[in-house]
């Protein structure tokens, strides 16, 4: 969705800078995943348009069940005061957004990127190797590679890197021939 993504970029944005200043990335980045998760939630969700929930009280359970996912008692002053004004200004729901642009932008400074790859079967540690060499030297960026099986695949693989789609699996090739020969 346009809106969501347009509304969530200035708090990553801004975020991010901190972050990057503080020298405290792999913290934030941390945070916004879990409270993503928290938000995600449907009985969450639910409580975010409720009128009988303050936006003291939902900045107070997704700051306590993130800090619970991330194994600590507690969140630092600027982590529950980021949470706080999210509440304050009914933007709790964007969490998942905003943790997204934060992560994006995060792997341009880091010059990384996601790749999942989709295979028929699993891989063994040589082929992963090869599809990390491979995507390395294509993207030409550090390549952090998850793994999926998926046998409707029937053969091959799919890899997915951002808006970037290479489907080399055989179901993908059939329906290629299909819509050829249809066609």
């Amino acid at each position: 969705m346009a809106e969501k993504s347009t509304i969530a970029r200035p708090y990553a944005k801004a975020l991010f800078e901190l972050a990057h200043e503080q020298q405290q990335l792999p913290a934030w980045s941390a945070l916004l995943e879990a409270g993503a998760a928290v938000v995600a939630d449907s009985r969450v969700a639910k409580l975010l348009t409720s009128p009988h929930v303050t936006s003291a009280q939902l900045a107070e359970l997704v700051t306590d069940t993130a800090a619970a996912a991330l194994g600590r008692s507690g969140l630092e002053k600027q982590e529950s005061s980021f949470i706080r004004i999210l509440a304050e200004n009914h933007r709790l729901g964007f969490l998942p957004e905003i943790a997204e642009r934060f992560a994006h932008l995060r792997a341009e400074l880091e010059n990384t990127v996601d790749v999942t790859v989709t295979s028929a079967a699993p891989l063994d540690d040589g082929q992963q190797q090869q599809y990390a060499a491979a995507l390395k030297q294509r993207l030409q960026r550090e390549v952090r590679l998850h793994y999926s099986v998926d046998p409707a695949l029937l053969g091959g693989a799919v890899l997915k890197a951002d808006d970037l789609v290479i489907d080399g699996s055989l179901r993908g090739r059939l329906e290629r021939l299909r819509t050829q020969v249809a066609g």
